[in-house]
């Protein structure tokens, strides 16, 4: 028994290695769309190029997981989850030492450096961008855990498994599906441009994105379904699939119409939303549609699916069921924070006046 456990442990502590691994290899192999990003390449001064085929490596992985084609069960990804953070840790403390100290020091303290990274832009085999392939990991295998949990939870209970986990997961595998839809939009967002390849990226990637954003599941996973009349349960899960969809809506099309304005400035979005811009000369602010309504409406829209998530479990009492929720609040009011000060740096008096015209930062009448 002792062998056995044992065992277990060390095939769930390298199991993130090789499935990220697999993801590195199908990311490669299988062929990908070349676009041009936003940022300029160091080198050439042209727009860095990048090869994007997220949707399709995700598509393979699911067709795999879910069939079992790899011989391992649906729920092993679940059973072995803490060997497999403690794993990805460890990972991720040597891929950041191998990105960080490479470089040649920037005048920044070590904890610094290790923690906020040296470079901004790091390749693999010099094509493979990281910030890229580190999003297909997160968001690959958060959806293989959350369908893992959801086998896990079906296993224990059976007739009496709760409705409200197999939508929790559906809804996160829609939520990376219409991530790798829109693939591109990430070659225009704040993480792409901004973050450099430090502990507190390789972290996010490796173990937070896809193992702890799940944490509600922990708790919950265990639970039968809630004691709620046919009825109550119906309504709960409609009403979250409908508030995650509405939340979804607002997300993605912030996204998408901060997207269209980077490139095509005069174009409206939807044909609809005229793009109304404050300017300092050098750089164009957007300040309408989605973005006329909070300073980061992206966010908000991001919250209220981590609302209905919530929901969806239908043990409302349960603190276990607010974790996601709470964090992803306080994650995005610390970047609003940062991504403040880095737009009051670069649009100067336009972002002090884009302040006043859209005082609210987050969520559109309360902050």
């Amino acid at each position: 028994m002792t062998v056995y456990y044992l065992n277990e442990a060390l095939l769930g502590f390298v199991t993130p290695i090789v499935v990220f691994a697999i993801l590195l290899a199908l990311h490669v192999l299988i062929p990908a769309w070349k676009v041009d990003g936003y940022i300029k390449d160091d080198a050439t001064g042209e727009p860095a190029k990048y090869r994007l085929n997220g949707l399709l490596v995700f598509i393979v992985a699911l067709l795999v997981w879910g069939f079992e084609l790899s011989g391992v069960p649906l729920a092993w990804l679940w059973e072995v989850k803490y060997w497999s953070i403690l794993g990805a840790l460890v990972l991720s403390v040597v891929v950041t030492l191998y990105y960080v100290f490479r470089e040649s020091p920037d005048g920044k303290s070590i904890t610094s450096s290790f923690w906020l990274g040296r470079k901004l832009h790091v390749t693999i085999f010099g094509r493979v961008e990281v910030k890229m392939y580190l999003y297909i990991i997160g968001g690959g295998v958060l959806a293989l855990n959350a369908l893992s949990g959801a086998a896990y939870h079906y296993n224990l209970h059976g007739a009496n498994a709760n409705p409200g986990i197999l939508l929790y997961a559906a809804m996160w595998v829609f939520f990376v599906l219409d991530y790798f839809c829109f693939e591109r939009v990430q070659l225009y967002t704040y993480d792409l441009i901004h973050e450099k390849a430090g502990f507190k990226l390789f972290f996010g990637c490796f173990v937070v994105y896809p193992y702890l954003y799940l944490i509600p599941l922990w708790g919950l996973a265990e639970y039968p379904a809630p004691d709620l009349s046919p009825f109550a349960s119906s309504a709960l899960l409609t009403a979250s699939a409908v508030i995650f969809l509405a939340g979804w809506v607002i997300s993605r099309g912030a996204n998408l119409q901060k997207y269209t304005f980077k490139r095509w400035p005069e174009k409206k979005f939807l044909g609809i939303i005229e793009p109304q811009t404050l300017s300092n000369g050098e750089h164009r602010l957007l300040c309408s549609g989605f973005w006329g309504i909070a300073r980061h409406a992206n966010y908000f829209g991001e919250a209220v699916m981590a609302f209905a998530m919530a929901l969806s479990f239908g043990h409302l009492l349960s603190p276990w069921a607010w974790v996601y929720l709470v964090f992803i609040l306080g994650l995005f009011i610390t970047r609003q924070i940062d991504d403040d000060e880095l737009c009051g740096a670069k649009y100067g008096e336009a972002w002090q006046e884009y302040k006043k015209k859209t005082p609210y930062r987050i969520v559109p009448g309360v902050y």
